[in-house]
C-alpha cells in the first residue's frame, strides 16, 4: 500500500473542523499503517483513508460551516452585493420586472421633463390655477409610486429574514446533532443498520396500506354463503384471513380442528361474524333438488281411501304381548324366540271376520330395546299397553306409555292375565291413573278392556275397541300414488341378501318399484306378507318383506319410489356423501380434551359386535354402552349385521377387542383363525347373559379399592437420643395396638407432621412385633427424629377391595 502525500492529516482536521487526534484514532483503529507505527498529524493521506475520514465525519457539514465562516468574513459591501443578487432572483421567481438602477432613473427623469418642457411651449400657455393643479396631481402620483416601492422593498427584506432565521434554525439543529456523542461502527454495522431502517420503512408502508384496505373493507357492506360443510382451510380463504386466526377464533368457542377438518356450520357462522361478515348457511343446490324430487304430492279428498290402523303392543318384560299377538294371529311365535323373550320387531295383519284388516307390530319388552319401542311409536296410530294384573305397572311399562304420549298416540289399556287367582285389575287402573291414564268407566278418556291372552277372554272385545278408535280417527290414504314407507327391520340373508320389513304408509308399493331408503337404493324384486307369501303389491298400512336393495337400510329409513334406477342411486350416492363428509366431522372441543386429561387412567373394553338383525344390533349397542362409567368405558369399535368373519377376527386381535355373537355364528375360516391367533369369541342367545357377561370383564379392569384402617394409637411420653439410632419415642398405647414395620403418622396439635413407618418397636430392651392398649413402648419411626413429647403416633394399615360397577 502506497502513501501518496496528497493532503496531510492536519489539513483534513481543519478542514474538517475536527481534532486532528480523533481522526488519527479513527486511522489507528480502522486503517493502520503498512509499517505498523501510529499515525501523525503531519502524515499524508491516500484516497481510500480520504474516503473513510469523510464517511466517518462527514464532508456536508464541513462544506456548510466554511460558508458560514466566508460569509462572516466577507466586507459589507460583498454582502450587499449577495443580497442584491437573491432579491432578483425572487423577483424572478415571482415574475417581478427588474428594478432600473438610481442614476438611469434621474436620466430618464431629466429626459421626460425636457419634452414636457417642449410640449407646454408648443402648447398653448395654461391659467395658474390649471398648472397649480397639475403640480398637485404629478405629486400625489409621486408619493404613490414611492410608497409601492417602499412595500416592496419591505417585502422582500420580511423574505430574506426568513430564510436567515430558517438558516439559524437549521445550524442549531446541526449543531445539537454534532453536540451528540458520535458512535463509531464497523462496515457491517453499518450496513445492518441500513437494512433495518428499510425494513422499518417497508412495514410502514405496509401497515398504511392494510389500514387503508380496512377502511374501504369496513365501507363495503360484507354478505357470505358458508356451505354445510366447509374446512377451516376453505373458511379462512372464504373470509379472506390467515388460517390461524380462525383456528384461534375456533378455539375460543371451544372448538380444536386442524386446517383441513371441518367446521359445524353454526360455529363458522359466529366466526364470520367476528370477522365483521353477515353470514348466512347455504343449502346446497344438490340437496334442494333431493327435496324437490321427494316431495311428496298433494292429495285430495276425493283419492282418499280407508286403511286399516297400525297398532303396536307394548308393554314390560312377560306381561304377555307376544301371547295376545299368538292368540290374535293364531300363530306360536313365542316358542320360537330364544328365552320366551321377542328379541326383534315382528310385524303382521290380521283379518277379521268382517273383513276389515289390523297391521300389528310386536315391540320387545326389555329396556334394552327402548329404541325400538319408540321406532314402533313413531309409525303407528294405535298403542296398545299389555300390563298384567298380577303385576301391575312397572318401569318399561312407564317409559312405553311416555313413547306413546310423545308422538301423540292414543293408548288402549289391555289388562292381561286375568284368569290367575292373584290378579287384581283395579289395581292396575289405580296405579296407571298416577300416570295420567284414566279409564272411561271413572270419567276418563282411556279405554280399558281386561283380557286373557292364554284363554282368549274379551280379546274379541279389544279388537272391537281398535276398530273403533280407527273409525274416530278417520284413518284414510291414497292408494294410487307413488309408494312411501318406513323400514322397521333389516337383515343380511345368506341367499336372498340384504332383506328389509317395510310398513306402507301411503301409496302402494309394487313389484319393479324403484325406491331410496336412507342412503341405499334399489328395486323391488319380489314382496313377502308376514305369513311368508309372495305378493306383487302392498296397499297402505300393509307390512311385507322386500328383496332389492343394494345395501343393507337401516332401521328407521323412510322408504320412497321415485320414477327411475338412475334418479334412485343419484339420490342415495348424494346422501351418501353428505353422510360420510357429517362423520368426517370429528372436530374435539375443549371439554373432551379436559376430561380425557382428568380421567387419564380411564380403561376400555373393546368389542367387536355382529348380530342377526339391525333392531337386535342397535338395542345391544346401546345397552353395552351404558354400562360404561368414570373409571371403565365400553367401546364398540365395529358392530353390523351377519356372521363372525375373518376380517372381524383380525381387527379384534388388531385393537385387543373381544367379539360378541348374538344368534350369529363365525364361518369355518374364522373358527380356525380365532382358535389360531386365540381371540376370546362369545356366543349368546339372550341378552341378559351378553350384558352380565360383559359386566364382569368390566369389574375385572377396575383397579381393587384402597380402604384406610386404623390399627392404633399412642402418645409420646419422653424422647431418648441414643447415638448411631436417633431419637426414640418412649409411648403410652391408647388404644388398639402399635405393629413393627406398620404405616404410621405422627400428629402434632391435630397437625400431620410425618407419614412413613415404624421402623423398630421395644418394650423394655427388648424387640417385640405388636404392643397393645395400656402397655409403654419404644417406638424409632424410619428416616424421623424431629418427635416431641405429647405427639401422637396413629398406626394404620392399607386393605385392598373388590371394586363394583
Amino acid at each position: 500500500m502506497s502513501l501518496t502525500k496528497t493532503k496531510r492529516v492536519s489539513d483534513v482536521a481543519k478542514e474538517l473542523g475536527v481534532k486532528s487526534k480523533e481522526i488519527i484514532e479513527f486511522l489507528n483503529e480502522y486503517y493502520p499503517r503498512p509499517d505498523g507505527k501510529p499515525w501523525k498529524a503531519s502524515h499524508g493521506l491516500d484516497e481510500q483513508a480520504l474516503e473513510m475520514i469523510y464517511d466517518a465525519f462527514g464532508i456536508k457539514e464541513e462544506e456548510e460551516k466554511e460558508e458560514v465562516v466566508t460569509e462572516q468574513a466577507q466586507a459589507p459591501a460583498e454582502v450587499e452585493e449577495k443580497k442584491e443578487e437573491e432579491k432578483k432572483e425572487e423577483v424572478i421567481v415571482e415574475e417581478v420586472v427588474e428594478e432600473k438602477k438610481p442614476e438611469v432613473i434621474v436620466e430618464e427623469i431629466e429626459e421626460k421633463k425636457e419634452e414636457e418642457e417642449k410640449k407646454e411651449e408648443e402648447k398653448p400657455k395654461k391659467s395658474v390655477e390649471e398648472l397649480i393643479k397639475e403640480i398637485l396631481e404629478k405629486k400625489e402620483k409621486e408619493k404613490e409610486k414611492k410608497k409601492v416601492e417602499k412595500e416592496r422593498k419591505e417585502e422582500k427584506v420580511r423574505v430574506v429574514e426568513v430564510k436567515k432565521e430558517e438558516r439559524k434554525e437549521e445550524k442549531k439543529e446541526e449543531k445539537k446533532e454534532e453536540e451528540k456523542p458520535k458512535i463509531k461502527m464497523s462496515k457491517k454495522e453499518r450496513e445492518i443498520m441500513r437494512k433495518l431502517e428499510h425494513a422499518v420503512e417497508k412495514e410502514k408502508k405496509k401497515q398504511e396500506k392494510r389500514e387503508k384496505e380496512k377502511k374501504k373493507k369496513e365501507e363495503e357492506v360484507k354478505i357470505i354463503y358458508i356451505p354445510e360443510v366447509i374446512t377451516v382451510r376453505e373458511l379462512a380463504e372464504l373470509l379472506d384471513v390467515p388460517a390461524n386466526k380462525v383456528i384461534a377464533e375456533l378455539m375460543k368457542r371451544g372448538v380444536l380442528a386442524t386446517i383441513n377438518q371441518p367446521v359445524p356450520p353454526e360455529v363458522a357462522v359466529e366466526v364470520a361474524e367476528s370477522f365483521g361478515y353477515l353470514a348466512e348457511v347455504k343449502k346446497e343446490e344438490e340437496e334442494l333438488e333431493e327435496e324437490a324430487l321427494l316431495k311428496e304430492e298433494e292429495e285430495r279428498e276425493e283419492e282418499l281411501q280407508p286403511r286399516p290402523p297400525i297398532v303396536v303392543v307394548m308393554g314390560h318384560v312377560d306381561h304377555g304381548k307376544t301371547t295376545l299377538l299368538d292368540r290374535i294371529r293364531k300363530t306360536n311365535v313365542a316358542e320360537r324366540e330364544k328365552g320366551g323373550i321377542t328379541q326383534h320387531i315382528g310385524a303382521s295383519q290380521v283379518e277379521l271376520p268382517d273383513g276389515r284388516k289390523i297391521t300389528f307390530l310386536d315391540t320387545p319388552g326389555h329396556e334394552a330395546f327402548t329404541t325400538l319401542r319408540a321406532r314402533g311409536a313413531k309409525v303407528t296410530d294405535i298403542s296398545v299397553l299389555v300390563v298384567a294384573a298380577d303385576d301391575g305397572v312397572m318401569p318399561q311399562t312407564i317409559e312405553a306409555i311416555n313413547h306413546a304420549k310423545a308422538f301423540n298416540v292414543p293408548i288402549i289399556v289391555a289388562v292381561n292375565k286375568i284368569d290367575k287367582p292373584n290378579a287384581d285389575p283395579m289395581k292396575v287402573r289405580r296405579e296407571l291413573s298416577e300416570h295420567g291414564l284414566i279409564p272411561e268407566e271413572w270419567g276418563g278418556d282411556t279405554i280399558f278392556v281386561d283380557i286373557s291372552a292364554k284363554t282368549g277372554q274379551n280379546v274379541d272385545q279389544l279388537l272391537e275397541m281398535i276398530l273403533l278408535l280407527a273409525d274416530i280417527l278417520e284413518l284414510k290414504a291414497n292408494p294410487n300414488k307413488k309408494a312411501r314407507g318406513t323400514i322397521i327391520e333389516s337383515k343380511l340373508d345368506r341367499k336372498r341378501g340384504p332383506v328389509a320389513t317395510v310398513i306402507v304408509e301411503d301409496g302402494t308399493l309394487r313389484v319393479g318399484d324403484h325406491f331410496v331408503a336412507g342412503t341405499t337404493y334399489g328395486r323391488v324384486r319380489a314382496m313377502f306378507d308376514d305369513k311368508g307369501r309372495q305378493v306383487k303389491e302392498a296397499p297402505p298400512s300393509t307390512p311385507v318383506e322386500v328383496l332389492g336393495f343394494e345395501e343393507l337400510p337401516e332401521a328407521g329409513d323412510e322408504l320412497i319410489v321415485v320414477d327411475d334406477e338412475r334418479t334412485a342411486r343419484e339420490i342415495a350416492e348424494k346422501r351418501k356423501e353428505k353422510k360420510e363428509r357429517e362423520e368426517k366431522l370429528q372436530t374435539i372441543r375443549l371439554e373432551d380434551i379436559y376430561k380425557k386429561i382428568q380421567t387419564g387412567e380411564t380403561k376400555e373394553l373393546r368389542i367387536v359386535l355382529k348380530t342377526d338383525t339391525m333392531g337386535s344390533l342397535e338395542a345391544l349397542k346401546k345397552s353395552l354402552e351404558e354400562l360404561s362409567n368414570e373409571k371403565v368405558q365400553v367401546k364398540i369399535i365395529h358392530g353390523a349385521v351377519g356372521g363372525i368373519t375373518e376380517n372381524d377376527i383380525m381387527l379384534a386381535k388388531a385393537s385387543g377387542a373381544i367379539v360378541i355373537g348374538f344368534n350369529t355364528r363365525p364361518d369355518p375360516k374364522a373358527r380356525e383363525l380365532m382358535e389360531k391367533e386365540k381371540v376370546d369369541v362369545r356366543l349368546y342367545g339372550v341378552i341378559y347373559e351378553a350384558i352380565e357377561d360383559v359386566k364382569k370383564a368390566l369389574v375385572g379392569l377396575l383397579e381393587p379399592i384402597k380402604k384406610e384402617e386404623v390399627i392404633g394409637m399412642a402418645e409420646v411420653r419422653a424422647t431418648f437420643k441414643i447415638k448411631k439410632v436417633g431419637t426414640v419415642a418412649g409411648c403410652y398405647v391408647l388404644n388398639g395396638k402399635l405393629v413393627r414395620g406398620a404405616k404410621a403418622r405422627l400428629i402434632r396439635e391435630g397437625v400431620v407432621i410425618y407419614d412413613g413407618e415404624i421402623e423398630s418397636l421395644k418394650r423394655f430392651k427388648e424387640d417385640v412385633q405388636e404392643v397393645t392398649a395400656g402397655y409403654e413402648c419404644g417406638v424409632k419411626l424410619k428416616d424421623y427424629n424431629d418427635v416431641k413429647v405429647g405427639d401422637q403416633i396413629e398406626c394404620y394399615e392399607i386393605r385392598y377391595e373388590k371394586p363394583t360397577l
